[in-house]
């Protein structure tokens, strides 16, 4: 593998008598790894189902390993939502964030979402969980995985973190910036990083970073929790960038959390002007634990202006669109989601209770898409029905994850089968993974076209 000299140069500076186990570490086999989605599946039951070689994870609960000739994204239980692929390290942000169900939780960099489906299932269903991402074409992946995790309770947003600053002032309990870095951290599993590397793309990271995190300040609750992430070696990204907010920031104060063994530890002197216990953040090195590199900063916002009566969404909402919509659930669910419905166009979601005002911001997913209004009727998404479980539903058809039919039914194909006419919610070994509608002994496949399989794939 080569590496940029300039970074050589920097990293042998820095490390001095590490420096030669540093560069070892990238002829080593990355690390793979998936977390259990708790939301849908608890780890016991998940081991107990899971074809895979696992290996525990220390830092995590919900984390494994498993070896690079296993196939876990080409696995129903994949597609179903029963867990997410995620660099070992990175799953050690959600563990430091640490939400609780009920609070108000912002995730300002998101995609591709590993972090939000991390937060989201420590929320447990409850409270309100913004997913922001500036890039269109990565918001739509975040929310492509918001929808397969069957998360209900997150709205996703493609903003700059300055227009949601200006919307949600003092607003949120939890934040975490995982900042746009020079991906220093990734170079071992990210040709494109080690291209595009360079000392003056750090420096732009630097100023960028800390643009953000002044925004994400104005948006903490006093009290609140901050925590600060990349993917970078660099101090200038790192400790640098805390510092300078710090010290920008004085009502904001690094907390020192419970580290794993073999994490590493802030240096106060790689940067000038270090703030105060910048020795407490923390460091992951891939020479000294399975993963690769990382930064995270846990701060506190000390004091502050209080929560304002920030204005909640009053969603307008296509009154023919919803008496359809409750003439399906009547039909085919075992319950009425209760919460606040919101049209847009012929689609009707769902919106989590605290959600302020959406108007005028870009809105990617405004909570959960309950489904589209075709012709006089409504169709449910498939997001409804990875958001589901077996009591919730009056029909559901479980195919076995060794069975033809479940590979049938990924690929989109029609289904012979008997019952009672109407939707079906189609299961793999118990856990839900899309439509069916049956007529006659035929179950049509409402399995999205954009996420069929072509071919065997485990």
């Amino acid at each position: 593998m080569k590496l940029p000299e300039p970074f050589l140069l920097k990293m042998k500076n820095l490390l001095q008598d590490e420096f030669d186990a540093f560069i070892q570490s990238y002829n080593d086999e990355k690390s793979h790894a998936l977390r259990v989605n708790t939301l849908k599946i608890d780890i016991a039951e998940f081991l107990h189902k899971n074809p895979f070689t696992l290996e525990r994870i220390p830092w995590v609960e919900t984390g494994f390993f498993y070896p690079h000739n296993d196939r876990p994204g080409k696995h129903p239980y994949h597609e179903a939502g029963l867990y997410y692929i995620q660099e070992p390290s990175a799953m050690a942000v959600g563990e430091f964030v640490d939400p609780k169900p009920g609070e108000r939780v912002l995730d300002l960099c998101a995609a591709p979402g590993g972090k939000t489906t991390h937060l989201a299932s420590k929320m447990k269903g409850e409270g309100f969980l913004l997913s922001n991402e500036i890039h269109p074409a990565r918001a739509k992946i975040l929310s492509q995985n918001v929808e397969r995790m069957g998360i209900k309770n997150t709205v996703v947003t493609n903003e700059t973190p300055e227009r949601l600053a200006e919307r949600f002032p003092s607003f949120f309990d939890r934040i975490l910036v995982d900042a746009p870095c020079s991906g220093e951290g990734m170079f071992r599993k990210d040709e494109e990083a080690r291209e595009h590397w360079s000392l003056e793309n750090v420096e732009i990271c630097a100023s960028r970073q800390i643009d953000i995190l002044k925004s994400a300040a104005t948006m903490l609750k006093p009290g609140g929790r901050l925590v600060y992430s990349t993917c970078t070696f660099s101090p200038e990204e790192n400790e640098g960038t805390i510092s300078r907010f710090l010290e920008q920031h004085p009502n904001f104060e690094i907390v020192e959390v419970q580290s794993y063994k073999d994490f590493s530890r802030g240096r106060k002197d790689w940067v000038e002007n270090p703030a105060e216990n910048i020795e407490k953040t923390i460091r992951l090195w891939p020479h000294l634990m399975k993963g690769e590199g990382h930064y995270i900063a846990v701060l506190k916002k000390v004091d502050g202006d209080s929560d304002p009566r920030l204005k909640l969404a009053q969603p307008k909402v296509d009154s023919n669109m919803l008496k359809h919509y409750k003439e399906f659930a009547k039909e085919t669910l075992n319950f009425l989601p209760t919460g606040k419905y919101i049209t847009f166009n012929d689609q009707l979601y769902l919106l989590p209770e605290e959600t302020l005002s959406l108007d005028k911001l870009k809105v990617v997913r405004p909570g959960l898409h309950l489904g589209t209004f075709k012709k006089n009727r409504f169709e449910p998404s498939h997001a409804l029905a990875l958001s589901l479980n077996r009591e919730e539903v009056k029909n559901s058809w479980n195919l076995s994850v060794d069975s033809k039919e479940i590979i049938s039914y990924l690929k989109g194909e029609v289904l012979q089968a008997n019952g009672e006419k109407g939707w079906y919610l189609i299961e793999v070994d118990g856990y839900s993974i899309g439509w069916g509608k049956l007529a006659g002994n035929a179950m049509k496949n409402h399995y999205p076209k954009g996420l069929r399989w072509v071919g065997n794939f485990y």
